[in-house]
């Protein structure tokens, strides 16, 4: 028995049965193409900042734990990157823009390693990863293959992608290509940036990748609990799509509603603000319970059992289905 405490951001005490890490690309060729593994249960774990466990798993758990960053292709105005799928994001992003490459800075900050980056379309702050992602490389768990995924084979869709639908579950992803600017531009669109930006006195002409990473960075850190030191997960829900007739009913009962057009007749609702107005923020039972500054946020205080905080979450979704008529979707995998 392998205990899986420290491999997830939740910090949820679960045990698997057997454990193995796979360090490189031709390792996890070699792995995937012995018969023995296809007939294991498995479960793979990057940086484990999106899963909740909720009990043990009885199967082999298998660590992507693959780095390195090459450049593969270079112009004056752009770069393309391999990333290791095992790559820490956050330490990632600060690479880029130590060496003048940009385009990530919203997305500065995110838990996790970059292999989750093209399962979940990550995105904040106006940015979705799909934007600079060229291609993904997986092996195929079924057989050891190789096989490169091209920015529209992936699939790329709201918090998701076929890594997380059609092939969830079939493919380890060994690396990412990133294509990124070398010229400096910014993305201060999305209001708490450039709120942020303004208490910093920054000229809205002088602003830097740099000074918007920052500005995210210091965002996160006042809304959200630092994993180490409260076991959580990130946002636990997906922010809800809803049509225009419903945004504008919600609107005669809310005025505050904050609600950004995805279409010409589809909105994007907070989450976090729904699950607030249903009156969950900063609730606590035992040792898990809703961040007294996030509502999107979930938390282990210390002891939570993984079902412990299962269950919250589903007394969350009904609250809100009653309160608004609207379902929200989880956004962390739940093993």
């Amino acid at each position: 028995m392998i205990s899986l405490r420290k491999y997830n951001t939740f910090g949820i005490e679960a045990t698997a049965d057997d454990f193995v890490e796979i360090n490189s690309t031709t390792q996890a060729i070699d792995f995937f193409s012995t018969e023995e593994t296809l007939h294991k249960k498995h479960l793979i774990l990057g940086g484990g900042s999106n899963i909740l466990l909720r009990g043990d798993f009885n199967g082999l758990v298998i660590k992507n734990s693959i780095l390195g960053i090459d450049v593969i292709e270079e112009n004056e105005t752009e770069v393309t990157l391999k990333v290791g799928a095992g790559e820490n994001w956050h330490d990632f992003v600060l690479f880029c823009l130590k060496n003048g490459y940009y385009g990530l800075e919203n997305l500065s900050l995110i838990p996790g390693n970059v292999g989750a980056s093209p399962m979940q379309n990550i995105g904040a702050y106006g940015v979705e990863v799909k934007e600079f992602i060229s291609t993904v490389i997986a092996v195929e768990i079924a057989n050891g293959n190789i096989r490169a995924f091209n920015k529209q084979e992936c699939h790329f869709d709201y918090r998701s992608s076929i890594f997380k639908t059609l092939h969830r579950g079939k493919y380890f992803i060994v690396a990412v290509h990133f294509k990124l600017s070398k010229i400096p531009f910014v993305k201060i669109e999305y209001g708490a940036i450039r709120q942020q930006l303004e208490a910093k006195r920054i000229d809205v002409n002088q602003i830097h990748p740099k000074d918007v990473s920052d500005a995210v960075i210091e965002i996160r850190k006042r809304k959200l609990p630092n994993p180490i030191e409260i076991g959580n997960a990130g946002s636990f829900f997906k922010n809800p799509i809803v049509s225009s007739d419903k945004r504008n009913e919600l609107l005669k009962h809310y005025e505050d509603l904050p609600s950004f057009a995805v279409s010409k007749v589809e909105y994007k609702l907070a989450a976090g603000w729904l699950i607030e107005k249903a009156g969950w923020k900063g609730h606590r039972k035992g040792d898990c319970g809703v961040h007294e500054h996030q509502a999107l946020v979930l938390v282990n205080y210390k002891n939570a059992t993984g079902e412990e905080i299962y269950q919250l979450s589903e007394e969350i979704l009904q609250s809100v289905k009653r309160k608004f008529e609207i379902v929200l979707e989880r956004e962390v995998n739940i093993i």
